[in-house]
């Protein structure tokens, strides 16, 4: 009975996972048009955790121009050169339209892969402002101009950083450095660069792959997601299909064919059971005053 009911649980959301997806994309607001850079530690965290948004934001109808910029190379086992070229193909995959969109900052003495090592949130905001608004004044100066930035949307993890890795929390402190710095401390200017943090959750939700869309959309649907301002949605969910250009699928390929090196047996778990591979809900850190 036990093994019928747990069955039951995960084969109906499965049959009905289409017309969540398609309700999920009809309910719910995404960006379009949108210069979008998306902030990873490591090669791979691309395909683990943000193949729902990379391949839903790539889409051609979208009309948006995606970007990834990753901070190390991922070399704690001596890797990183190959690593770098599995991320191309992992992105490729997902849907950017060029290797060159692909970047990989690779400053090991700044970002060092590592387990144990938190990176500075001033480098980080200062290698974005480089990459992204090299023309902002230098701090303590005044501001004669609106700011502006060659993206339009900033996407990374969250203070929890989705597993706890220190290198993805740094990111989210980085970023945030970032967009203040944009404002040039005045949050009551409007930033041109809009900061979406993915959500983390707890580990048995992390763990529930499609079965949680129930908590994903009840939570969203409590913060109000689709009822507010359209321009800069507070928050937004992306699922995957099952199959398809654009579907779990797609997610996995990305995993096991390109990231090889990184394929133990722990990943295939991953993969099979992590939400992150179906669904993304991400939230906007800097609403607009």
């Amino acid at each position: 009975m036990a093994w019928s009911l747990a069955l039951g649980l995960l084969v109906v959301p499965c049959l009905f996972l289409p017309y969540i997806v398609f309700s999920v994309a009809m309910r719910f607001p995404s960006l379009r048009n949108k210069r979008i850079c998306l902030l990873i530690a490591h090669p791979d965290d691309e395909a683990m955790f943000f193949a729902p948004t990379l391949l839903a934001l790539t889409r051609p109808e979208t009309g948006n121009s995606v970007k990834i910029l990753c901070l190390s190379s991922g070399n704690a086992d001596g890797l990183g050169e190959i690593r770098k070229k599995e991320l191309v193909q992992s992105g490729l995959m997902l849907g950017l339209r060029k290797a060159e969109y692909i970047t990989v900052a690779d400053r090991p003495d700044d970002f060092p892969d590592s387990m144990t090592k938190t990176w500075d949130a001033s480098q980080i905001s200062t290698l974005l402002s480089a990459a992204f608004a090299p023309n902002l004044p230098r701090h303590g100066a005044a501001a004669s101009t609106p700011p502006t930035a060659a993206i339009d949307v900033l996407i990374t993890f969250d203070a929890d950083g989705v597993s706890g890795h220190p290198n993805h929390i740094s990111l989210y402190h980085g970023a945030k450095a970032f967009v203040a710095a944009l404002v040039h401390g005045e949050p009551s200017r409007a930033s041109p660069v809009d900061l979406y943090t993915l959500k983390s959750v707890s580990l048995l939700r992390k763990y529930m792959s499609v079965l949680d869309v129930f908590a994903t959309l009840m939570t969203a649907w409590g913060r109000g997601v689709g009822r507010g301002n359209m321009a800069h949605p507070d928050g937004l969910i992306f699922m995957a299909g099952l199959s398809g250009a654009g579907g779990v699928s797609t997610a996995w390929r990305a995993m096991t064919r390109a990231h090889r090196s990184q394929m133990v047996w722990f990943r295939y778990g991953w993969i099979a059971f992590s939400r992150y591979i179906v669904m993304n809900d991400l939230w906007l850190e800097n609403k607009p005053v």
